[in-house]
C-alpha cells in the first residue's frame, strides 16, 4: 500500500480527496497536515515539515493548499524523496512547474499534476471520437457563481488566485485533452473588479490551423451554472455538459455516469508510482498565463462576497 498524507483539509480535501483514498485499496492515509483541521482516527500535525520529521515511513502527500504556497510544499516534499500529488492548478506560475519536474526526475520520485475535469465520464469518448472527425469549431461557456464555490476565500481575487480562471483551466484541461490539434491565444478580453487583483469574466479567442476557438468566462452566473464545451464537426456537433459528466452528439445523450474523477485520478497516481514516472502535464496552465499576457483588462465594479 501506498502510505499517504493529505496536506491542507478544506472543502475539496474532505469532499474529493478524502474518499476516494478511502476507496482506493491501493492507498493507506496515515496522517493529515493542516493549521485548522483535524480528522478523528487520523494523525494530525500543524505543518507539512511536522509531518515528514515525524513519519520517514510516508510514500506520498497530496498537496491540497491554494497554488501561492504549493511550491515550497512540493520541494520540501520531494528533497525528502516523497512522491507528489499537486491539485490543479499544479503551481503559480509555470517557472515553478517546470522546477519541481526537474527536481522529481532528478529525486527519482513521481510528480502528479492532477486536472481532474480529465476524468469526467464523458470525456475520454468525446477524445475518441473526435479523434476520426474534422473539427470547425469550438465553445466553451464556463459559469458559476463564486459566492457558492468559494464563499469568503479572498485568496481568490489575489495574485496567484486566478479569479474566474480558478474554474476555468478545468475547460481548458478538457478541451486540451480532446482535440487532436494545439490552439493558440489570439485576443482576450479580461474584466477585473476595481478592488481585485484577478478577472471576474473572461472572453477568449483561439486558433488551431484555422479552427476558431471561443471561450465565455463567468464567475457571477447564479441559478443553474453552466459548464458546458460544445464541438461543430463534419459529423455534426458533440456536446461535453455538466463540467464533462455528460456527453450528447447531435442532441442525442451518448454517455453519464457517476462522479468518478478524483478516483481515476488516484490510480492513475498509482499507477504512475509503480512504474517510476511522472505526469506533469502544463498546458492548461500556459493558457492562463497567454491570458494573462496577451488579453486586454477592463476595470469593472467592485466584488462583493455578499
Amino acid at each position: 500500500m501506498i502510505k499517504i498524507a493529505l496536506v491542507s483539509f478544506g472543502k475539496i480535501a474532505r469532499d474529493q480527496h478524502l474518499p476516494a483514498l478511502r476507496n482506493n485499496p491501493d492507498y493507506q492515509l496515515l496522517a493529515i497536515a493542516s493549521r485548522n483541521a483535524s480528522l478523528d482516527g487520523v494523525a494530525h500535525y500543524k505543518t507539512l515539515e511536522e509531518l515528514l520529521e515525524a513519519m520517514p515511513e510516508l510514500d506520498a502527500v497530496s498537496l491540497c493548499a491554494p497554488p501561492s504556497v504549493r511550491y515550497e510544499q512540493a520541494r520540501l516534499a520531494l528533497s525528502r524523496g516523497k512522491h507528489v500529488f499537486l491539485e490543479k492548478p499544479p503551481g503559480a506560475t509555470l517557472s515553478e512547474v517546470e522546477a519541481l519536474t526537474k527536481q522529481a526526475k532528478t529525486a527519482g520520485v513521481t510528480l502528479f499534476a492532477s486536472w481532474h475535469s480529465r476524468y469526467a465520464q464523458g470525456v475520454a469518448p468525446a477524445k475518441a471520437w473526435l479523434a476520426e472527425r474534422t473539427i470547425k469549431a469550438v465553445q466553451i461557456n464556463w459559469k458559476e457563481d463564486v459566492r457558492v464555490w468559494h464563499p469568503g476565500q479572498a485568496w481568490i481575487w489575489e495574485p496567484g488566485g486566478m479569479g474566474v480562471f480558478d474554474p476555468a483551466i478545468n475547460a481548458l484541461s478538457i478541451v486540451t485533452h480532446i482535440l487532436p490539434k494545439p490552439f493558440f491565444l489570439k485576443e482576450a478580453a479580461l474584466q477585473v473588479p476595481s478592488n481585485c487583483q484577478m478577472p471576474i469574466r473572461a472572453q477568449l479567442a483561439f486558433d488551431s490551423d484555422g479552427v476558431p476557438i471561443q471561450a465565455d468566462l463567468d464567475f457571477l452566473q447564479t441559478g443553474p451554472q453552466t459548464w458546458d464545451i460544445h464541438v461543430d464537426t463534419d459529423a455534426g456537433r458533440l456536446t461535453l455538459s455538466k463540467g464533462g459528466s455528460q456527453l450528447y452528439i447531435n442532441g442525442q445523450l451518448e454517455q453519464e455516469g457517476p462522479d468518478e474523477e478524483y478516483p481515476g485520478l488516484y490510480v492513475r497516481f498509482a499507477e504512475l508510482i509503480r512504474s517510476g514516472q511522472s505526469d506533469v502535464d502544463v498546458a492548461p496552465l500556459q493558457h492562463v498565463a497567454d491570458a494573462f499576457m496577451y488579453g486586454r483588462r477592463e476595470l469593472v465594479e467592485p466584488f462583493e462576497d455578499q
